[in-house]
């Protein structure tokens, strides 16, 4: 994968490959994203905490369309959200250490098959400005992210989220929505 060219300051960092085969286990499920790409484009989605967590820690809910994702962006802050998530599962569910290790590695591989945007000022003055919905500071981050990231693309990008008020603010911005 190569970045896209800078643009007002906003940094890609880029990953060498898409996620795995073995992360894609147990979701096998026809996938509406590949009918309605057309033929030899790739699927790119903008992938949020919600679909890492769910396909990391092996969740029968895990997004179905996670294995026609062709290449992935997040932002940076998927890192801090995600091993966030893990440490208080590990604290309030008395996670073996064993257990947390393999979910950690996992997290981690998952992360690095995708195309990391930092979070800088560029990213976090598009997330202060007025969206056409109610949306938290985090899904606001988020949101301004997989926006300037398909500007600067100059692609076309779904967005991929177990979260509600995430989607509902994509929607709003054009963008197709998988997983809410």
């Amino acid at each position: 994968m190569r970045a896209a060219g800078s643009k007002a300051g906003a940094r890609l960092a880029t990953a060498q490959s898409h996620p795995s085969a073995e992360a894609f286990e147990g979701h096998r499920r026809h996938c509406s994203v590949a009918a309605r790409r057309a033929p030899g484009t790739a699927v790119i989605a903008y992938v949020d905490a919600s679909v890492l967590l769910r396909v990391a820690l092996g969740q029968p809910d895990a997004l179905p369309e996670w294995r026609q994702i062709d290449r992935g962006v997040a932002s940076a802050l998927v890192m801090t959200e995600c091993l966030r998530t893990l440490d208080r599962l590990r604290l309030r569910a008395n996670l073996p250490d064993a257990e947390v290790a393999t979910r950690r590695a996992t997290i981690l591989a998952l992360i690095g098959s995708l195309e990391l945007v930092e979070v800088d000022s560029v990213v976090l003055e598009r997330a202060a400005q007025p969206m056409p919905t109610e949306l938290g500071t985090l899904d606001a981050i988020h949101l301004a992210t997989a926006l300037l990231w398909q500007d600067l693309a100059n692609a076309n990008l779904i967005m991929a989220t177990h979260d509600t008020a995430l989607a509902l603010g994509a929607q709003a911005h054009g963008l197709h929505v998988v997983g809410a």
